[in-house]
């Protein structure tokens, strides 16, 4: 399932380098816009949050959705593409 993580990191000057790398690490993974990640993982929201947590400061804030294939918006062909081809394996 492909999910949709955006958030808010809320401490200036926060090295952010170790929460990207554990976000890749959940599955593939698209980032265009800065504070956006789309992953396509067999793990939960939950699951992903486990993982990212320990690499978020307290005053942050998260948001882990799963995508349906319900979506729009502007972005380049290459994202597109990306998430065309993996919710078109989405059950109806």
């Amino acid at each position: 399932m492909i999910y949709s993580i955006n958030y808010d990191l809320n401490h200036p000057g926060q090295n952010y380098s170790e929460l990207h790398d554990a976000i890749k690490s959940c599955g593939a993974w698209w980032h265009y816009l800065d504070s956006h990640w789309l992953v396509d993982t067999n793990l939960t929201a939950k699951g992903i949050w486990e993982k990212l947590s320990p690499h978020a400061d307290k005053n942050d804030n998260f948001l882990i959705v799963g995508i349906s294939r319900d979506y729009s918006g502007w972005l380049p062909q290459k994202a597109w593409d990306w998430i065309n081809s993996r919710t078109n394996k989405m059950a109806a």
